[in-house]
């Protein structure tokens, strides 16, 4: 009678979407083109989109925009959500990328970036919400409202990770520490501008956009410099 033979068990392989093992370099690489079509998809779907076709206190008048170019609307919605998506690969990425200077600290920023696009995904929800009410103008207005209301706030979790990110990057030795800083000032303006939103909807928001210069900075880093980090 011969026996049972069980077979070694053989190591996992990881493949190349498993970020835990990826490079600086590649880390940098995805991040990059990741921050890169966010910009655009957000240039085109929100600014490109949904902005032109939404008139502040005027429902009947977004509802007949919105109407007479649903594509364009939804186009926006669309984008909006490829962002939500894109966030979670980012986070992913920036997480390998500062691990070895602190793994739990990038791991608890990583998460908050995650929380993060599950809010903002929640918030485009209103968006859709929104063009199913065109029928009830003032419905689809306030819904619109509450998108800009979701998102700003949300935001402000997302400056908390900028915060956390600025000071990793600062830490980090590999990057210059100009670019933390100035992480770190985005990240300031976003939580500036979600308290004043959460205080009042008529906050003007003008705090995040000082941190426009330093964002872009850090994607031709990621793509020039970053993705030539050593493993």
């Amino acid at each position: 009678m011969s026996s049972l033979v069980v077979p070694p068990l053989q190591k996992l392989q990881y493949g190349p979407l498993d970020f835990r093992r990826w490079t600086q370099g590649t880390a940098s690489l995805v991040s990059g083109v990741g921050l890169a079509a966010m910009a655009a998809l957000m240039i085109a779907g929100y600014f490109g989109g949904i902005v032109p076709l939404v008139t502040a206190g005027d429902a009947a008048g977004t509802a007949a925009d919105i109407s007479g170019s649903p594509a364009l609307f939804l186009g926006g919605v669309a984008c909006i959500f490829v962002v939500t998506l894109l966030d979670i690969v980012v986070a992913a990425a920036w997480y390998a990328l500062f691990k070895p200077v602190n793994r739990r600290l990038s791991a608890v920023a990583a998460w908050i970036r995650v929380i993060f696009a599950g809010l903002f995904m929640l918030a485009a929800g209103h968006l859709v919400s929104a063009f199913s009410l065109l029928g009830q103008p003032d419905l689809a207005l306030q819904a619109i409202r509450q998108f800009n209301s979701m998102w700003l706030i949300s935001l402000g979790l997302f400056g908390i990770y900028l915060l956390l990110i600025g000071y990793l990057a600062v830490r980090s030795g590999f990057m210059a520490r100009v670019f933390g800083i100035l992480l770190a000032i985005a990240g300031l303006g976003y939580v500036a501008d979600a308290v004043g939103t959460a205080f009042s909807l008529d906050f003007p928001v003008v705090f995040g956009s000082s941190g426009f210069v330093g964002e872009v900075a850090v994607i031709f880093w990621l793509l020039i410099k970053g993705r030539r980090l050593a493993a």
